[in-house]
């Protein structure tokens, strides 16, 4: 059963620069980066034998890092928590929105999402607005926009004390991603 598996000594050259770039894309720090891929290599050689092979070896190495790196965020969060303070919220949507909770800002020249979409170029656009975020904030985004886990789980792994500062947290992610793409992109000629 194990010869169509590869050999665990081949698995870096194999996967170690899809992984790396799945890390990369979540963590934003080169050597973390590294070290989360060293750290599933390596638990992936100690569970070989538990690989059923129900997928592909680069899809299970994947779902290891993911959990190496929701185990990072988790034990990251605990060590520097930080709630929301409800005014400080109210302070900053006062200065977007206006009495009837419309923006303050004309956004029509965001009418065309679809062009930017498919241009290279937004996406590392959108990729450095992201690095930019502080940390909490740039862990938020990846474990909410790119790997799909439900509040409660965010909440478990960023150890945000409730949903309210949850979603108080993501309301200021995208106002700052919000920000940053119509400096960068949307404000720009040719974005």
């Amino acid at each position: 059963m194990t010869s169509n598996r590869s050999n665990p000594a081949e698995w870096l050259d194999q996967y170690g620069d899809a992984l790396y770039r799945f890390a990369m894309a979540r963590v934003h720090d080169e050597p973390l980066a590294e070290d989360l891929v060293q750290e599933t290599l390596l638990a992936g050689l100690k569970a070989r034998d538990r690989f059923a092979g129900n997928a592909s070896e680069k899809t299970w190495l994947t779902g290891i890092l993911k959990h190496k790196i929701v185990d990072y965020f988790r034990k990251s969060s605990r060590e520097t928590v930080q709630d929301v303070d409800d005014a400080m919220i109210s302070h900053a949507a006062d200065s977007v929105f206006d009495d009837r909770g419309r923006w303050r800002m004309d956004v029509g020249h965001w009418s065309r999402p679809d062009e930017s979409l498919e241009q290279d170029q937004f996406w590392r656009v959108l990729a450095d607005c992201v690095e930019g975020l502080p940390p909490r904030l740039s862990r938020l985004f990846a474990l909410r926009e790119i790997d799909g886990l439900s509040s409660d789980e965010i909440c478990e792994v960023l150890n945000i004390s409730t949903i309210n500062n949850l979603w108080v947290m993501l309301s200021r992610m995208r106002l700052r991603l919000r920000n940053c793409l119509d400096a960068h992109w949307f404000g720009k000629e040719g974005g």
